[in-house]
């Protein structure tokens, strides 16, 4: 258990927010504490810049993750917008897309239940922020497809995964 004192590289478990932050360091990814319970980073994708935030709720030990790629959804395309997240959180067996209906940010969001020691493991917690940037990846030309080039949901999700499974 890291009791603060010692060094993470010989942690196993660490408290959430602080396993975050020493995996962005490791990587060398920009972050910084938001405050005890919060860490905000940046992650270059395959397509663009993703913020990452890691958001520490004690009273249930869930870790959130936060993943944004900086795309608004104008409210002339929310309705396709909305189909589109539909038929791609019905793909996803961890996590889910969402539109805030505050300014109307995308994002993906994850939450990782932790024990009742509320200490995350560094191989979870790349594991985890791997993911959430995978499925950004995954998913961001389609979101491009309906918000920018007018295409159906389903158009925009079919071309966006025969372009996926086109990359080397």
């Amino acid at each position: 258990m890291n009791t603060g004192r010692e060094p993470m590289q010989e942690a196993e478990d660490a408290a959430p927010v602080e396993m975050l932050a020493a995996l962005f360091e490791a990587h060398g990814w920009p972050c910084e504490f938001v405050n005890d319970d919060e860490i905000c980073g940046e992650i270059q994708g395959s397509w663009t810049t993703y913020q990452l935030r890691g958001i520490w709720r004690r009273e249930d030990r869930v870790l959130q993750l936060l993943c944004l790629p900086e795309v608004r959804v104008p409210d002339d395309k929310k309705r396709a917008a909305y189909e589109l997240l539909a038929m791609i959180n019905e793909q996803l067996w961890l996590g889910h897309f969402d539109i805030w209906t505050q300014g109307g940010v995308l994002l993906y969001r994850h939450g990782l239940m932790l024990g009742d020691d509320g200490m995350l493991g560094l191989s979870v917690a790349q594991l985890a922020v791997e993911s959430a940037v995978a499925e950004c990846d995954r998913f961001y030309p389609a979101f491009q497809f309906v918000l920018w080039g007018d295409k159906s949901a389903r158009d925009a999700l079919d071309s966006a995964l025969v372009d996926a499974a086109g990359e080397a």
